[in-house]
C-alpha cells in the first residue's frame, strides 16, 4: 500500500447546485488519493460534503443545469466524469462497489433479497445462468454473515433486521470483487453490538478483495476502526488529511480538533468540553 500508486485520485472537484436564490456551491475543490488496499475516513458534520463529494464522483447527481460538476475523477488513470451513462454503469458495480447509508430504501421491498444480490452479478455477466448467480448470491451472503441463507431465499427485505439487510447491501457491493469500495455511513441507526458487527464484516471484505475503501461518516469511533488515513470536510473544502493514528494523536486544524472533543470519552467527565462542538 505504501508507495503504490493511487487507485482513485479526485482532483479539484467542485460540485454546485442551482437553487432559487442562486447557485450553492456544496464541494469546493476536494482532493483526495486512494491506494489499492487502503482505508481512508471522509469525515465531517452534517452538510460538510461528505455524500455529494462521492456521488459526484460517481456519477450520480442530477445532471446540469441543476447540478454542474468539474474537476478530475481519476480511476487508475481514467476520468471517471468524462465517460458516457452506459460505460460509467459498467464501471459501478464491478470496479466499484457502493454500501449505501439505508439498506431498507436501497433494496428493493418487492424482489426477494437473494435475487438483489444475484442481479448484482447477472447485470456484469451475461453469460452466467441465474441458478448459478442465486447459488453464489447464498455464498456471498453466507460470508458476510447471515444466518442460514440458504433457508431464506424466499425472504423479503422487510422480513430481515437492519443489520442483516446491510449486510445483504455489502455482499451485494463485493459480488464482482470491485477494486474500489465505498460505504456511506455504513452504520447509522444500527444499535452498538451490530455496528461492531458490521464493521468486522467490511474490514473482512476489504481483506478478502483487497479493495481500496472509501468510508464516509461523522462517527470518528468508526474511522478509528477502519481507516489508514483521514481527511476531513467543513463546508465543502478539505480542511486537514493525514494518517489516521497522526490525526488522533495529534490534530492540526481547528475544526478538527472540536469534532475530535465533541465525541464522548471514558476518560474525561462530561460536561461543556465535551459538547461544546455544535457539530455533532
Amino acid at each position: 500500500m505504501t508507495g503504490a500508486a493511487p487507485l482513485l485520485q479526485i482532483r479539484g472537484l467542485v460540485v454546485e447546485f442551482a437553487g432559487r436564490d442562486g447557485v450553492v456551491r456544496a464541494v469546493d475543490g476536494v482532493d483526495l488519493d486512494l491506494r489499492p488496499g487502503e482505508t481512508v475516513g471522509l469525515v465531517g458534520e452534517s452538510g460538510s460534503g461528505k455524500t455529494v463529494t462521492v456521488l459526484a464522483a460517481l456519477g450520480l447527481l442530477p445532471p446540469p443545469p441543476a447540478c454542474t460538476v468539474r474537476g478530475e475523477v481519476l480511476l487508475d488513470g481514467r476520468d471517471l466524469l468524462r465517460l458516457d451513462r452506459r460505460r460509467l454503469r459498467q464501471v459501478r458495480g464491478r470496479e466499484i462497489g457502493m454500501v449505501f447509508q439505508d439498506p431498507m430504501t436501497s433494496l428493493h421491498p418487492s424482489f426477494r433479497v437473494v435475487d438483489q444480490v444475484a442481479e448484482a452479478l447477472l447485470v456484469h455477466d451475461r453469460g452466467l445462468a441465474r441458478r448459478a448467480a442465486r447459488l453464489r448470491a447464498v455464498e456471498l451472503l453466507e460470508r458476510v454473515g447471515v444466518p442460514h441463507p440458504g433457508r431464506r431465499t424466499a425472504d423479503y427485505p422487510h422480513q430481515w433486521s437492519g443489520g442483516m439487510r446491510q449486510r445483504a447491501m455489502i455482499a451485494m457491493a463485493i459480488a464482482n470483487r470491485p477494486r474500489l469500495l465505498v460505504a456511506d455511513e455504513p452504520t447509522t441507526a444500527l444499535d452498538v453490538t451490530i455496528q461492531a458487527q458490521i464493521l468486522d464484516v467490511l474490514r473482512a471484505a476489504r481483506d478478502d478483495t483487497g479493495a481500496a475503501t472509501l468510508l464516509i461518516t461523522h462517527d470518528l469511533g468508526v474511522v478509528a476502526e477502519l481507516a489508514d488515513r483521514v481527511t476531513v470536510l467543513r463546508h465543502g473544502a478539505v480542511v486537514e488529511s493525514a494518517k489516521a493514528a497522526h490525526l488522533f494523536a495529534a490534530p492540526q486544524h481547528r475544526h478538527t480538533t472540536e469534532l475530535l472533543s465533541a465525541v464522548p470519552r471514558l476518560d474525561r467527565p462530561a460536561g461543556p468540553r465535551c459538547c461544546r462542538s455544535r457539530a455533532w
